[in-house]
């Protein structure tokens, strides 16, 4: 019963000699394990002194359970790191479809310093497609317009399932937040489409410079007047 305490299960009798002698058998009693938390685990990250930093979140049932491998998350650095002349810090993260765990993920990134955190996957109109929902919990602001460059760069692409997504940009604090598609080969047509604005965006939400390589990417920023 509830509150009771048991030091010890005692089963008996049980013929443990050749000469017939009876005896018991003790087995330790084991409480049950704890039930696993659907809370998101928060954590620390000390990187490259002072580095930029970026996130990366994965979501993904299926990736989470190991049932494949990500190649989505490994994907969106790989871009940005052909778009960037300044050296950043790369902190990723895979969750499940989520949205408790995603928005606690993205509040983790924000608070260990991260100037973008780029989301892949959840973004749908699957019952399990949860990632806007949990952008709904957690950002200050929402910027329309990144999904919009987005959906419009994947249509001319030849993706009609654009008008599908809904995916869209936020920010946290000083931190910008970007949900980008799950499918591989779609991030990089949306990236191409939006990161223009991306380090200018960061300028105003008062975090770091963000250099460009310019043979890669033209980086807009308003002249100085």
């Amino acid at each position: 019963p509830a509150g009771s305490e048991v030091a010890a299960l005692v089963i008996g009798p049980l013929n443990l000699s050749s000469s017939g002698a009876s005896s018991a058998l003790t087995i330790p009693f084991l409480p049950p394990a704890p039930a696993a938390s659907s809370q998101p685990q928060p954590f620390s990250y000390a990187g490259v002194q002072g580095a930029p930093k970026i996130g990366v979140l994965t979501v993904s049932d299926r990736a989470s359970r190991g049932e494949y491998e990500d190649v989505s998350g490994p994907n969106i650095e790989q871009c940005l790191r052909e778009y960037l002349n300044t050296p950043c810090d790369f902190v990723c993260r895979m969750v499940p479809d989520e949205a408790p765990l995603i928005a606690g993920a993205i509040r983790s990134f924000a608070s260990a310093g991260c100037a973008l955190v780029c989301t892949t996957g959840g973004t749908g109109p699957a019952p399990r497609d949860v990632t806007p929902e949990a952008m709904a919990q957690v950002c200050d602001k929402v910027y329309d317009g990144f999904g919009e460059q987005m959906r419009r760069a994947s249509l001319d692409a030849g993706v009609p399932t654009a008008i599908l997504s809904r995916q869209t940009a936020g920010s946290v604090g000083k931190t910008l937040v970007i949900n980008l598609p799950g499918k591989p080969g779609s991030i990089r047509t949306c990236l191409d489409a939006i990161f223009p604005a991306v380090p200018y965006c960061i300028d105003l939400l008062g975090g770091p410079f963000l250099e460009g390589n310019a043979d890669r990417v033209k980086v807009f920023r308003p002249q100085a007047k």
